[in-house]
């Protein structure tokens, strides 16, 4: 197999991207955040949802899941919330992984705003659902997660407010045209 001498550039440039979407959710989730005075596991709200979203959309599943995934567990190790970072790894690759999905799916590349908003809501239900598990394993009840749910829900909607306008904006300039 013969190889073409754009195919390793074209790797290092897939490494960075993917890099600096981590980087971007990772900042976003630790300098953009607040933290919600719901319950003692009340949840955190940061931008960090709304960079998930703008980085699948723009770049697709992969990334999307890479970044969403990685960046939110490394915030997780770094500032005390340790014991989450393996269930945000998954949560958010999970989450981050169905929109990227659902916005380039058939060709459509993340260039439908109708499909961009309906991949961020149809992820909600699956981070929800994963913190709520993760939550009732690390904490031994069914009942103590629920106090989290409106946070969570918080979270998404407002990174869904940021995200889509952000998404729209920047598929509109000539890097992702």
């Amino acid at each position: 197999m013969q190889k073409t001498t754009h195919y390793p550039q074209a790797r290092t440039l897939d490494l960075i991207w993917t890099s600096m979407a981590i980087a971007l959710v990772f900042v976003a989730t630790l300098l953009l955040n607040i933290r919600l005075p719901i319950a003692a596991n009340g949840g955190l709200v940061h931008l960090g949802t709304a960079m998930l979203f703008i980085i699948a959309i723009l770049f697709g599943p992969k990334k999307g899941a890479i970044a969403g995934g990685v960046g939110m567990g490394l915030f997780d190790l770094i500032s005390g919330w340790t014991l989450w970072a393996p269930f945000t790894l998954i949560t958010r690759s999970v989450q981050g992984y169905i929109v990227g999905k659902v916005a380039w799916a058939n060709g459509r590349n993340g260039d439908s705003i109708v499909f961009n908003i309906m991949g961020a809501a149809l992820s909600i239900p699956f981070m929800l659902g994963g913190y709520y598990i993760c939550e009732a394993i690390l904490f031994s009840s069914w009942i103590i997660p629920a106090a989290s749910i409106p946070g969570n829900l918080v979270q998404n909607v407002v990174g869904l407010i940021v995200a889509i306008p952000v998404a729209v904006a920047l598929k509109k300039t000539p890097l992702f045209k």
